[in-house]
């Protein structure tokens, strides 16, 4: 079986005091064409650990300062053409952030961030994101019943595995 080039990720699922969650708007150039939401996070650097990676995409991208050390709540591995430029696929570890309400802003400029393809930070309600019918997406795409999930049934044992 050929090698396959997947881009490590991490991304932080950060809930507010009103299980509002945190997303970043992406939009993804060619070949997909399309605007995603998503939980902030991104690359592990070489000879980056995961969590130091996530600490230093939340400063950058939202302008949180990551202290104590999150519970691994997801992981997902998406191997496809496409999905990630330069490589055949993804892998996202996502983790839990638990944080009260504050306005995003972080490290990077406007410019940086477009050149990263964010055009934007929200919060959302899971009802927000359960009943939305507009174009963008989410990813996961079943975000609204992981986070029903999570805020329901506390933070699993486990990575729980996802699909797209």
């Amino acid at each position: 079986m050929p090698s396959v080039n997947l881009r490590h990720s991490v991304r932080a699922v950060v809930l507010d005091e009103d299980d509002r969650v945190l997303l970043c708007r992406i939009a993804i150039p060619e070949p997909a064409r399309a605007v995603v939401w998503a939980a902030p996070g991104g690359g592990i650097e070489p000879g980056e650990t995961p969590l130091a990676a996530l600490r230093r995409e939340l400063r950058e991208e939202v302008g949180l300062d990551l202290r104590a050390d999150p519970p691994h709540v997801w992981h997902q591995e998406v191997v496809a053409a496409g999905h990630a430029a330069g490589y055949d696929g993804v892998v996202n570890d996502y983790f839990l952030v638990r944080t009260a309400e504050f306005t995003p802003r972080g490290t990077l400029s406007d410019e940086q961030l477009a050149a990263e393809n964010i055009s934007g930070v929200k919060w959302w309600r899971r009802s927000e994101v359960a009943s939305y019918t507009g174009d963008d997406l989410f990813a996961p795409r079943d975000l609204a019943t992981l986070l029903t999930a999570l805020t329901t049934s506390g933070v699993p044992a486990g990575p729980v595995r996802l699909g797209l």
